[in-house]
């Protein structure tokens, strides 16, 4: 189940909210300006299909997107647990860093947390198969795949180089709760 926790950035131990119902996510995410939603797939999606597949399955939202916002490039990433080289990819997200583009991530499959550091708070959002979240550009955030990581995500950029991130220095990520693994092995479909 898709969740927002929020909390005081100087207060880890408990939220000062928590969101399960997709309408209550969006409604407070769109207020802090970043974009949740959720799409349904135009045409069935078989295991193991192509990113061109995938892509296929989600045309009319990734053109409506692309459209509204001026992205140039898609792509699909995947990852599952038995990943060689998952550790690395995990460690890659977790500091705290920003972005000169916005962040588009959907979750075709499994999941992945995203979680913003904005006004003063921290937003934690539990993104699950059919969510969408924009996190626009400049938005201090880090993204934890757990230690068991599986997720297929499209991707949208306006910058053709895809992901490219300017870490701030701080700690604050290491403050605040890691996705744990289980929550990921139940969402897998």
């Amino acid at each position: 189940m898709s969740r927002l926790r929020i909390y005081d950035d100087n207060k880890n131990d408990a939220p000062i909210a928590t969101h399960e119902n997709h309408a209550d996510i969006a409604r407070a995410l769109n207020a802090v300006g970043v974009r949740f939603e959720q799409w349904e797939a135009g045409q069935p999606i078989a295991p193991g299909a192509s990113q061109e597949e995938v892509i296929a399955a989600y045309r009319a939202d990734i053109d409506r997107l692309m459209a509204e916002n001026g992205y140039r490039s898609v792509d699909v990433i995947s990852l599952k647990p038995d990943h060689p080289d998952r550790e690395a990819f995990r460690q890659k997200f977790l500091n705290e860093h920003t972005h000169s583009e916005d962040e588009v991530r959907f979750f075709v499959a499994g999941a992945g947390q995203f979680t913003l550091h904005i006004d003063g708070k921290v937003y934690e959002v539990l993104c699950e198969k059919g969510d969408l979240i924009g996190v626009p550009d400049g938005t201090p955030h880090w993204f934890d795949m757990s230690e068991a990581p599986y997720f297929v995500a499209i991707r949208l950029f306006t910058n053709t180089e895809g992901w490219v991130a300017n870490f701030t220095g701080t700690d604050i990520a290491e403050r605040f709760p890691r996705m744990s693994p289980h929550t990921s092995a139940t969402t897998v479909s």
